[in-house]
């Protein structure tokens, strides 16, 4: 089974930018979507973009124009860049990937934005 590993969390002031990584352990387009989410405390996980195999990519409303999720093939990783990060963005950031039949999350990386 291909895991999935996300870095590139950490702490970032406001206004600031990340750049997340997912990594897969194998070839990353056994998923057909690599989607991204945030989870912060006591809320529920919230949808934030995907990117698909067959191509194409969405963005939830509250990251629309402050994101970019891509993909690079050769290192079978999806990125999810972001900027003009604000307090409440804080969250821990998950990557799941779906092939036919199965769902597979990551462990999360956290970022933190603060003065």
């Amino acid at each position: 089974q291909v895991q999935l590993v996300e870095s590139g969390g950490g702490v970032v002031q406001p206004g600031g930018s990340l750049r997340l990584s997912c990594a897969a352990t194998g070839d990353i387009n056994n998923y057909y979507a690599i989607t991204w989410y945030r989870q912060a405390p006591g809320n529920e996980r919230e949808l934030l973009a995907a990117i698909f195999r067959a191509g194409g990519t969405k963005y939830a409303p509250v990251v629309r124009g402050r994101c970019t999720i891509s993909k690079d093939n050769a290192e079978n990783t999806v990125y999810l860049d972001m900027n003009s990060l604000e307090p409440a963005d804080t969250a821990v950031y998950f990557c799941r990937g779906q092939s036919t039949g199965q769902t597979t999350w990551g462990q999360g990386t956290q970022v933190t934005v603060s003065s």
